[in-house]
Formats: C-alpha cells, sequence, structure tokens
C-alpha cells in the first residue's frame, strides 16, 4: 500500500510560504480551491484568527526535503545540455 505523502510546505505550489499548498498535497485537494476557501472563511469568520493560524503553521510545518514534481529538463536523451556563458 503506498504512503500518502507526509505534511510539509510545499516547494513548487506556493503563494507565500507554500502552506496551503502543501496541506492540499497531503490530502489530495486541489490547492485553489483551498486557498480560497481558507480566504473566505478567515474573511467572514471572526472567530477564525486565519493569519495567525497561517503563521503559527508557517513555523511548525517544516519545507519539503525535495520537489513534489521535478520535471525533467528538456534535453533529449543522448544529447547534451547547451553550455552557458559563450
Amino acid at each position: 500500500m503506498r504512503q500518502p505523502p507526509t505534511l510539509s510546505r510545499s516547494i513548487n505550489d506556493r503563494v507565500l510560504a507554500g502552506v496551503l499548498g502543501g496541506v492540499a498535497r497531503r490530502f489530495g485537494w486541489n490547492s485553489t480551491l483551498l486557498r480560497v476557501i481558507y480566504v473566505l472563511v478567515s474573511v467572514l469568520s471572526a472567530a477564525f484568527p486565519g493569519i495567525l493560524v497561517y503563521l503559527i503553521l508557517w513555523l511548525l510545518i517544516p519545507e519539503s526535503v525535495a520537489p513534489e514534481s521535478a520535471a525533467p529538463e528538456s534535453v533529449a536523451p543522448g544529447s547534451t545540455p547547451p553550455e552557458g556563458g559563450d
């Protein structure tokens, strides 16, 4: 059985610190929809201190060690990448 991804701040899917991108990745949710819901709940509810919760999660959730989906470089197999600094 495949392990779900661990909870960590996203490197690739971030707007501020990657907190909501990491939460969305962990639970398999759409990160844009999660952000919209989070902002709406934060703005419309006096009982939910959204900014404070986000800052606390930023401090508590570690950043991802490796990129979630590392895209391969655009170099064809068997060819060499172009040299820089010419």
